[in-house]
This record gives C-alpha cells, structure tokens and sequence, in this order.
C-alpha cells in the first residue's frame, strides 16, 4: 500500500534537505510572465455513499474530508482561484442514468471567500454514485480559459459507477485539448481497482497520485497540491536514457522525465567545465503496487567508469515518490595558457530497486524525474565534495582547536577548585 506521509519541506522541491541549495534551473523556475491569469484550482470531491463509512482516525471519510477542507481554504494562497465540485452528492436513487448526472458546482472557481466555501463544504452529506467521468469533465469546463496554470484535485474512496464513460479516456481526452490542466488524484481507500484507475487518470495529464488514510495525511496532501498551483509552471521535457554511458543522451540544465523498467538502469550525460558545479535530483515514482522495500540510487561518474560522487535513498513502502540527489564540483585549471579548456563529460547513472509481485505490469517503467543544473562553481571548488563542508574547514578546525583548548582550562580550573577545597 502506497501512502503520502506529512509532507517534508522541500517535498514538492526534490531533496531540499540532501541538496542544500539545490533548486529549478533559473531558465525553467524562472518567475511567470508578467501578465498571465491567476493560478486556478477546482477541488473535486466523492460524496457517494460510501464517504459515510467510518474508518478514518474514528470518523467517516466525510468527516475527515470536511475538516481537511476547511484547513486548505484557511491556507489557501491568496493569488489561487479556488473552486469546489462534488460528484454523488444530491440523487439517492436507483436510476443510473440521473445518478451519473449527479455532479454540481458547489463553489465556483474565483477569488476565494474562504467563509462561504466553508459554510458551502459543510452542507455536504454522502448520497449517491460515483460519476468520475462526467464530473472531470465538468469541472474542466468550470476552469475555464487563460493562460494561467489549471488544476483538478479528485478525492474519491471508490471506482467510477458510470462506464462505459471511462474516466481514463476522459483524462486523456482533456490532456488531449493541450489547455495545460493537471489532474492529480487521492485515494481514501486501499483498494487495487481504485489505485490503477486513479493513477490512470492521474497520469493521463501528467497529474500525481496518492492514497491516503488519515485525516491528517489529506490535508497536507490537499494543501500541497494547492500551493503548488501558485508556483511557476515547469514543463519537463521528455527524454530517454540508454543502457550505458557511451549510448547515453547529453543533457543540459533543465528538468527532464523519463520512465525506467524493474531491474534497469538509466544513464545520462552531462558535460562540465573547469570551474562548474553539477548538481543533480532523480525522483522515481511507485505509480502502481510495489514491494515495501526499495531504494533509488543517483550515481555521477566518469567516461572511464570511475564514480565521482553519489547519492542514494531508500523507503520502506510509506511514500509513493523516492528522491535522492548529488553534487559535484569541477576545479578551476591552474594552468594560464589561456585555451579554452575542454568539457568534461560526466555520466549521470540511475538505478532503482522497486519490485512488484507476480500479476502487476512492469510495463511501461516507473515514472522518473531528473533534475539537472550546471551552475558556476564556488571559489576552492575542489574542496566543497569534502564532505559537504566547503570552505567551512577552517571554521570545523577553529571550533575543535577551542574545544581542545576549553577543555584543558576546564580541567585545570576543577583541579584548582578541588586543591583549594581540601586546604580549606
């Protein structure tokens, strides 16, 4: 079973803490044209009857996703239009045909007054079927034009009840429209049907998946999705890795998406100058069940095969993305012929210890990001591999000097206090 934890900073950043430093090439993360439509989210919620099932921290699935909500419209940034539907929520009949009628505006998408959208949420109580299709189209439609960025969060707990309308098709059908919505997609139950086809739909817009079963995990994940509305718009530029490094395409700074098969490896190159600094990311994502234990390991080294510096991370089945990442820096010549020095190529390899149980497809290959940066490297670039300290050396040597010193006056001091004690 996949599950998002509460989010670490940095999360939707791929390894804030490993890369200190690390972030979007200024081309890629640059700040939005001046000008362009304000971030749109719409909020789609399940409210078939199922959501009265309880067995979320003690509440039902209703509760628990009326309270996390209300948590997200209060943190809400204040530049998102934020808009709710829901789907299920007011025919309790038989009739299938009125049941995958059933989707409604709740909130419409705009400036948020958050008292209203909570007033609004807090109407809702769980009813009838599931129609995912229609709704998703639906709420497409409720984002309406522009140029800003468009997203569709789907909380559900159960499949679509409305085929052969499949939801899948329809994500692809909206991907298809190039209107650059992403749809991601939350799981309240810990079912196999459910996760395949919301990460189907998920994936068809280059959306996110994940399940969730407490109240807590849903409200960091809600809140997360949101926010990053608000963020420049990063578009990945596909690309696909060789077996080897001789094979391998050359990368430049930018964010890239490939996608690599149990038991391969994916290689990169990149080429460096005296003077630059590499830094690298890879996030590899479980998007179907996997085996609980499994690592991603991120590997710099050079034509000749000798690794340089490498970066690893390993997960125990709680997360559905893993990331790890990696720094190198190359330094300058200390030769002053004035020729321009020649690149240095440096493959980037990938690896990942993800396995599935008989039955599961292994094809196409897990989803996999790679971040790339060259950037100008610190003055004393050779020294900043050691150990992450850089140039703090100096400031490590000064500090353990003191800590000598301190400790002998300390020690000096305590036997003088015990001498004159005992003549006293």
């Amino acid at each position: 079973m996949i599950r998002r934890k509460r989010p670490v900073a940095g999360a939707c950043v791929l390894l804030a803490a490993l890369t200190a430093g690390f972030a979007f090439p200024a081309g890629a993360a640059a700040d939005e044209p001046a000008g362009r439509d304000a971030p749109k989210v719409n909020l789609l919620l399940d409210v078939s009857g199922s959501m009265r099932a309880k067995d979320i921290d003690g509440q039902s699935r209703m509760a628990a996703a009326k309270q996390a909500f209300n948590e997200v419209l209060d943190a809400t940034p204040e530049e998102v239009e934020l808009g709710i539907r829901t789907l299920g929520a007011d025919y309790a009949g038989d009739d299938r045909k009125e049941g995958c009628k059933d989707t409604a505006q709740l909130y419409p998408v705009g400036p948020l007054d958050r008292t209203e959208a909570k007033t609004a949420v807090a109407t809702l109580a769980p009813t009838g079927w599931t129609p995912i299709g229609p709704a998703l189209l639906r709420a497409a439609d409720d984002l309406g034009g522009g140029d800003g960025s468009k997203r569709i969060v789907l909380i559900s707990d159960g499949e679509d009840t409305c085929a052969p309308l499949d939801p899948c098709e329809v994500a692809r059908e909206i991907a298809a429209k190039g209107i650059g919505l992403t749809i991601d997609t939350l799981g309240l139950v810990p079912n196999a049907k459910l996760s395949r086809q919301l990460s189907c739909i998920a994936e068809a817009t280059g959306g996110t998946y994940a399940s969730v079963e407490h109240q807590d995990e849903l409200t960091d994940r809600v809140s997360e999705l949101v926010d990053r509305a608000a963020e420049p718009v990063v578009t990945p530029v596909a690309v696909q890795g060789a077996d080897g490094c001789a094979k391998a395409p050359t990368v430049e700074s930018g964010l890239y998406t490939d996608r690599e098969e149990f038991g391969q490896q994916r290689w990169y190159r990149v080429e460096l100058l005296a003077g630059q600094e590499l830094r690298a990311s890879v996030s590899v994502a479980a998007d179907r069940a996997v085996r609980p234990d499994h690592g991603v390991l991120l590997r710099a080294v050079t034509v000749h095969g000798r690794e340089i510096v490498r970066g690893e991370a390993a997960g125990n089945g709680r997360t559905d993305v893993l990331s790890t990442g990696l720094r190198y820096p190359k330094p300058e010549r200390d030769d002053d012929d004035g020729d321009k020095p020649a690149a240095e190529v440096v493959c980037l390899a990938v690896t990942h210890s993800f396995s599935a149980d008989a039955g599961v497809k292994t094809t196409p290959g897990l989803p996999l990001e790679l971040t790339v940066d060259v950037v100008d490297g610190p003055d004393g670039a050779s020294d900043v591999a050691s150990f992450g300290l850089g140039r703090g050396w100096w400031l490590l040597g000064a500090l353990v000097v003191t800590g000598f010193v301190a400790g002998l006056l300390w020690g000096w001091l305590s036997r003088w206090r015990f001498a004159v004690w005992r003549t006293h």
